[in-house]
């Protein structure tokens, strides 16, 4: 398991929101990136209101999900195409546990703390018909991280899964709102959950 790119925002472009710019064209970086609570250092983003902060500093896709994508759309999905921070190889994003630890490199230590949810920024950057809710159906989300412990990370860097939670919902399984049973295993189970992720699974267990 490890980390093909590290990709920070290459230039801030025309978006569909109020804020008029949108930071998710990114690009890999060479060398060593610092990695600080709230993201990559040279990153950037400009819908502070619904991203960005501790619990979204960054946003990890797979490789092979992304081979996925390209079959389904016939068309290259580059590394940062999503906006994703971090492309990896050879690690199941989104079979990873909510409240997973994965270590990249010597010192980095991310928590993963949610599914990405598509919104219309996603829509506008990747000009594919119905795309909010393709992207929806086929649950393969990438994860948004906390990052625990900061320092540097590069290209080539190794993926180690630190720790797991004591449940059994995965981040493709908090995306699609898995069944009421996982749910209430990972409320009980003591696990760092993000406190909308809790309000989620609160909603989905209430409902039975």
């Amino acid at each position: 398991m490890k980390l093909l790119t590290v990709n920070v925002v290459e230039e801030l472009i025309p978006g569909p929101k109020e804020s008029g710019l949108t930071a998710i064209d990114k690009r890999p970086q060479a060398g060593r990136v610092a990695v600080g609570t709230l993201g990559l250092a040279g990153d950037q983003v400009c819908d502070t209101k619904h991203h960005g902060g501790p619990d979204q500093a960054l946003y990890a896709y797979a490789e092979e999900d992304a081979g996925w994508w390209a079959g389904e759309l016939s068309r290259e999905i580059p590394t940062g195409l999503f906006g994703e921070n971090l492309r990896t190889e050879g690690l199941d994003v989104n079979g990873a546990l909510i409240g997973e630890v994965w270590r990249i490199g010597d010192e980095v230590e991310v928590l993963v703390r949610s599914p990405r949810v598509p919104c219309i920024t996603f829509q506008h950057r990747m000009q594919e018909p119905h795309w909010v809710k393709r992207f929806h159906q086929a649950a393969r989300p990438g994860a948004y991280l906390k990052v625990l412990k900061t320092g540097t990370i590069g290209a080539g860097d190794r993926i180690e899964v630190v720790s797991r939670p004591d449940h059994e919902v995965t981040v493709a399984g908090m995306f699609t709102g898995e069944d009421s049973a996982k749910m209430q295993r990972m409320l009980d189970s003591g696990a760092d959950i993000q406190d909308e992720v809790r309000g989620i699974a609160q909603r989905i267990v209430a409902r039975v």
